[in-house]
């Protein structure tokens, strides 16, 4: 085993053991109970059987048979949830094949973050995952189910659906997913026509016809971004069936990982053969966690996941932090390049190997905790075979992968990386605490050092790009885009006038203490800026025209401007007019608790603590 992977798990563990202690002996509290039907009174059980089929009360009531909750993120909104509209009676009908019954306990809200993406909806996105954890603990509430199966790819709604999982620790759960798009154009010619649009060489018309040429079916968007990088840490934590994550929609192979999860449910509720439950609560322990950093490291994963991780841990009674993060990135090699760290799509890291190759690589160098409990066993090594057909009687055949890469230049072995070290780099510096993204950025832009140009909305910055303000070497700070100001939206539209300007030869950065996710690409970007600038963070103090340092090689994000003067310079305000603007309209109005309550980045923008 690494010795960092031994020593950070161990100053995890050491951390958290008071709060992980009273997590598990709440955990075991609630499952010294009777099941849901035997203590509830009869007024209860009837209401929640009503609308059931009479042989689906017979088995409930009087057979007393495994009874499975679904709580699902379906709509027709997202591209990657739309198959879900007809996983209920799938679900259902492989249940009943196994002798359970099912119900669908509830549905949780997901919004595209491709349809928000720079308007006012972007504003709710990252609340939205504390939304649908209370969702998802609502459902949860009837309190009836032996097991959950939860619905859930994209962004926001796999750590929404997980955090509310884990305050039901007590209940074993399993997440079903739906499968990537098939391929369209590619990532980077999608990215050449964005950035001559961005120079007004391509017209809108132009533009459309390349945007739906790579969104142009049911499935996940194909880039790795967050709802890429959620499966790959699904599968690196056991809560997947094995090698459920990128497997098409459509595919009968698809179908029958479905059926497989129903009945790993089934298992893992113990109901079956009278076997010990697994709850999630036990399985997501210090161990599972860091192995999802890891993950996530070893393959350039989206920056969102610094944020949500820590939500996702401090849920389960862990603690980390960007520091933990750090440590780790410097001992984990870089194993893959999906878009925007390199060209390929996640359907040709699958054929390339996936999370399979990535994950016995990084069990075989020590990089990951092998004995973990996971839904398909007690280690962590079923994950790393692949599905690979179905059989005669509709189950799953998996299969070990090949020693070397399906294509080394998607994924690499653990002995010839594409870096040494992960893709992620924390910042540090009187600017504050941020991260960035490195795996994308070429090395010659590791280190940029320019005079800043400070705005305050999105649109501020694509004016003044649009007018040639920009044309020179410039760090950009968008500063008041933290959870406070404004829900911390992400900032996809500022990447292609910014790789505009890096093309150009300028040397270019983005600080800014709001988000840009795993797509920010080529451009150094240092976000997640904490504190942030409506907290009276130091990004706050920074002029126009002060020279900036963002520089990945050592860790440094620093305004070069003398301490004394430092020290006694104004903190900027955001306007009265601009404050009005985040607070109001299209829903913004019902989140002011949220932007009120909400925590720093790095403590996991929790909004329940």
């Amino acid at each position: 085993m690494n010795s960092t992977l031994t020593v950070v798990t161990q100053r995890i563990r050491d951390r958290s053991a008071g709060l992980r202690d009273n997590y598990l002996a709440r955990i075991a509290q609630l499952n010294n109970r009777q099941r849901g039907f035997e203590r509830m009174g009869c007024a209860n059980v009837a209401h929640a059987v009503a609308a059931l089929p009479s042989n689906d009360k017979l088995r409930i009531v009087a057979e007393k048979a495994p009874h499975l909750g679904v709580v699902t993120a379906y709509n027709d909104m997202l591209s990657a949830h739309q198959p879900y509209e007809d996983y209920p009676a799938r679900i259902r009908a492989e249940a009943h094949r196994l002798g359970a019954t099912v119900q669908v306990a509830g549905g949780v809200p997901a919004m595209c973050d491709g349809v928000t993406q720079g308007l006012p909806g972007m504003e709710l996105s990252l609340f939205s995952r504390d939304t649908i954890a209370m969702s998802t603990a609502i459902a949860l509430t009837h309190d009836v189910f032996d097991a959950a199966l939860l619905l859930g790819i994209c962004d926001k709604i796999v750590p929404g659906l997980l955090i509310g999982a884990l305050h039901f620790g007590h209940l074993p759960c399993v997440f079903v997913p739906a499968g990537p798009m098939s391929s369209g154009i590619s990532n980077s010619d999608k990215a050449k026509v964005r950035e001559l649009y961005a120079q007004g060489k391509v017209g809108r018309d132009e533009l459309l016809k390349s945007e739906s040429a790579a969104y142009h079916g049911a499935g996940t968007c194909t880039f790795y971004g967050t709802a890429n990088s959620n499966q790959m840490l699904l599968e690196a934590m056991g809560l997947h069936v094995p090698g459920a994550a990128f497997v098409h929609p459509h595919d009968d192979l698809r179908a029958a990982l479905t059926r497989e999860a129903v009945g790993t449910a089934l298992e893992i509720s113990g109901r079956l053969q009278g076997k010990p439950a697994k709850p999630i609560g036990q399985l997501v322990d210090e161990r599972c966690i860091v192995n999802a950093m890891v993950a996530l490291l070893a393959t350039g994963g989206s920056t969102n996941h610094l944020i949500h991780w820590v939500a996702v841990a401090r849920s389960a009674g862990i603690l980390i932090n960007w520091t933990d993060f750090s440590d780790l990135s410097a001992v984990v090699p870089l194993l893959a390049r999906v878009y925007p760290n390199g060209s390929a799509d996640v359907n040709q890291f699958q054929a390339a190997g996936g999370p399979g190759f990535v994950i016995r690589e990084l069990l075989d160098a020590g990089l990951m905790h092998e004995d973990v409990l996971s839904v398909a066993g007690s280690t962590l090594r079923p994950y790393t075979f692949v599905p690979h057909s179905v059989g005669q009687g509709g189950e799953v055949v998996r299969e070990p992968l090949a020693a070397a890469s399906g294509d080394d230049g998607v994924v690499r072995t653990a002995a010839a990386p594409f870096s040494a070290t992960g893709g992620l780099k924390l910042l540090d510096g009187n600017l504050g605490r941020a991260v960035i993204k490195v795996s994308a950025v070429p090395e010659d832009r590791h280190t940029v050092e320019a005079p800043c140009r400070i705005f305050t909305t999105q649109e501020a910055m694509l004016t003044a790009f649009k007018n040639g303000e920009l044309e020179r070497d410039v760090i950009v700070v968008v500063r008041f885009q933290g959870p406070h100001a404004n829900g911390m939206p992400e900032l996809h539209k500022l990447t292609p006038p910014l790789a505009v300007l890096q093309g150009k030869g300028f040397k270019v950065a983005l600080v800014t203490d709001g988000r840009m996710s795993g797509a920010s690409g080529k451009v150094p970007a240092a976000i997640h800026v904490s504190p942030e600038a409506l907290a009276g963070g130091p990004l706050a103090r920074l002029r126009d025209g002060d020279v900036v340092r963002v520089c990945a090689l050592t860790g440094s994000l620093q305004a070069l401007v003398g301490d004394a003067e430092w020290a006694v310079r104004d903190v900027a305000r955001l306007a009265p007019a601009e404050a009005d603007v985040n607070a109001h309209g299209l829903g913004r109005e019902l989140f002011a608790g949220l932007r009120r309550n909400v925590l720093s980045a790095e403590e996991g923008a929790c909004t329940w603590l």
